[in-house]
């Protein structure tokens, strides 16, 4: 048996970066205030940018540098700024520690929902393994986490009876395969976050629609009472 060699600097690097990455969507779970939620987001978006750094460091593709900095510029800073603007509209007290409290609002309680996250996280980086994928770009481990973070954004976005959770959930998905595309196509991500950018403020505009009409209805974000609308 061969012995078994430690991973290089940057593959290290990057498997903590991807695995990061996963820990800020599961700490999306236990938030109980939203604008918390949305700083993590924010700070996933940027450990995009940061690996995608990395990467056009080391596999000299410097258009990576641009799309770092259009992650920034947009999912670490404009998208977060949008949402707590909504988030002060429809709540006086977001200021305060009281503002948007999440904790009962997701359909299960927090250690079953988180069971089954990780549950969902393990399937997705085990069953990763299996797809005949591979690509020049970020470790491969990397997609395995990619997948890992499209999942438990699913059930985020499944299990939270709140309108702003379940776009912050969509937008972290999107991180997700973000993640999965320095991966698999390193030297045409900017082309594909050109392309996701489109979809990405698409369902920003959508959201942010979604979220002054229901709270102008409903006077709260909650999407529990729309569970009477099934026939």
């Amino acid at each position: 048996m061969l012995p078994a060699h430690a991973p290089g600097v940057y593959t290290g690097a990057a498997n903590v970066i991807a695995v990061l990455i996963l820990l800020a969507e599961f700490g999306m779970f236990r938030q109980a205030l939203l604008r918390d939620q949305v700083r993590l987001y924010a700070a996933q978006s940027a450990l995009i940018a940061v690996l995608a750094v990395l990467v056009g460091a080391v596999r000299h593709l410097p258009e990576l540098y641009v799309l770092a900095a259009v992650t920034v510029a947009l999912k670490a800073v404009a998208i977060p700024l949008l949402l707590r603007r909504l988030l002060r509209e429809t709540d006086p007290d977001y200021l305060l520690d009281t503002g948007h409290d999440i904790a009962g609002s997701g359909g299960l309680g927090l250690a079953s929902t988180v069971l089954i996250g990780i549950v969902v996280a393990a399937f997705g980086f085990f069953s990763a393994g299996v797809l005949p994928v591979s690509g020049g770009g970020a470790p491969a481990t990397a997609l395995s986490v990619s997948l890992s973070v499209v999942l438990v954004a699913f059930v985020l976005m499944i299990h939270r009876r709140d309108v702003a959770s379940q776009a912050i959930g969509l937008f972290s998905l999107e991180n997700g395969i973000s993640l999965a595309a320095l991966v698999v196509a390193a030297s045409l991500p900017l082309i594909l976050e050109v392309a996701l950018l489109f979809d990405l403020l698409l369902a920003v505009v959508v959201f942010g629609l979604l979220i002054r009409l229901h709270h102008g209805r409903a006077d709260t974000l909650s999407t529990a009472d729309l569970t009477s609308l099934r026939g």
